[in-house]
């Protein structure tokens, strides 16, 4: 199963560069951007949510929850690469429903 879907990957760099536009040190405007995909290690703990990515570095914004929920970058190197348990690598939620939720919202789901 592909990792992430080539028409999410282009929703992920639309919504950062969406942000990145918006965003200046003068005026900042924050963009709070929909999740549009949920990875998971289908053998242990760590899920991620991610609303952005950066196509120059490959790092994507999002909340991270591998032993509390976190809000910031993830480097998709470590999440590509990972193996975990069994050989198992990183998964996409197929059943998430993408642009449903803000960051936020998954911030205060418990």
């Amino acid at each position: 199963m592909k990792l992430i879907l080539q028409s999410q990957m282009d929703r992920l760099i639309k919504n950062f560069r969406k942000h990145k536009d918006a965003w200046n040190d003068e005026h900042p405007s924050n963009v709070d951007s929909k999740v549009v995909v949920k990875l998971f290690n289908p053998a242990g703990s760590g899920t991620w949510w991610l609303s952005e990515l950066n196509p120059d570095n490959n790092v994507a914004f999002g909340v991270s929850d591998i032993h509390s929920k976190e809000i910031g970058y993830i480097d998709m190197m470590d999440i590509i690469n990972f193996k975990g348990q069994f050989g198992l690598p990183i998964e996409r939620d197929m059943y998430f429903q993408s642009n449903k939720f803000t960051l936020q919202d998954i911030m205060d789901k418990q």
